[in-house]
């Protein structure tokens, strides 16, 4: 796929996304980055397993040392096992991420976000949760996206989108809103003592840019000549249904008679 990139603003801050720079190998992939924060998110799909009767998706949040300009000393110089903030952040898109897709899908997906700069202004978690659907319409995995995230802050009466570090910590509102077209998926949030109201406009103030973001991965799909994908189910194994209505189907007809 040849290189590609797109750009949104929200009151003067861009969001840019660039497709087939890095990881071609991968279904999909993206580069997403905000000030410079830059984040990759690859897709992955293989085929189903034999015996599978849930969706294998593995999301995955990896950050590195030198994205933010450090490398482990000592005689260690490996990273370590992942910081609860991954963790939380592999979670944090895999929960707008799982219910978008098919419930009949049984093929082993891998989603892994990873972060290669960091500038200490923008957090990169909301970037990695709609850098993970853009990477999945790139795979043509079946899938009832786009879906996007944004985190909406507050700053005396006025609310603000992606606010940087230190927005958050001087606002009193951190709240992270996920959807698709359909409407709002997930809300994680964190405030001081704000009153039902606030919290209910900072959700709609926040949805209006995820559809934003959301316009804004349709475009691209257009521009990369793809398509949302829309694959059939399969059919459905009969066995267990045959058993059970030659052994019960006579029987549930006799009881059912004596009414």
């Amino acid at each position: 796929m040849a290189e590609f990139e797109k750009s949104i603003s929200f009151d003067g801050r861009d969001i840019r996304l660039t497709v087939g720079l890095l990881a071609p190998q991968a279904g999909g992939s993206v580069l997403i980055q905000s000030g410079d924060t830059t984040v990759l998110v690859t897709a992955t799909r293989s085929a189903a397993r034999e015996g599978v009767d849930f969706l294998p998706l593995t999301v995955d949040y990896e950050e590195r040392l030198y994205a933010a300009g450090r490398i482990p000393g000592g005689i260690m110089r490996r990273e370590g096992r992942p910081p609860e903030k991954a963790i939380l952040t592999s979670r944090l898109i895999d929960r707008p991420l799982r219910p978008l897709f098919p419930s009949w899908l049984r093929d082993d997906l891998q989603v892994v976000a990873l972060t290669m700069s960091m500038d200490e202004q923008v957090p990169p978690d909301v970037l990695a949760v709609t850098g993970a659907s853009i990477a999945t319409l790139i795979a043509q995995i079946p899938f009832n996206g786009p879906m996007a995230a944004v985190r909406v802050g507050l700053v005396g009466d006025d609310f603000i989108i992606n606010p940087t570090y230190a927005e958050i910590e001087a606002g009193d509102l951190d709240l992270i809103v996920a959807g698709s077209p359909d409407g709002v998926i997930m809300v994680e949030a964190g405030a001081n003592q704000l009153p039902e109201r606030d919290i209910i406009e900072a959700i709609d103030f926040g949805y209006e840019a995820v559809r934003d973001l959301i316009q804004a991965q349709l475009d691209l799909l257009d521009e990369l000549g793809l398509k949302l994908v829309q694959e059939a189910p399969p059919e459905p194994d009969q066995t267990l249904e045959n058993y059970i209505r030659d052994r019960a189907n006579q029987e549930i007809k006799k009881i059912l008679a004596q009414f």
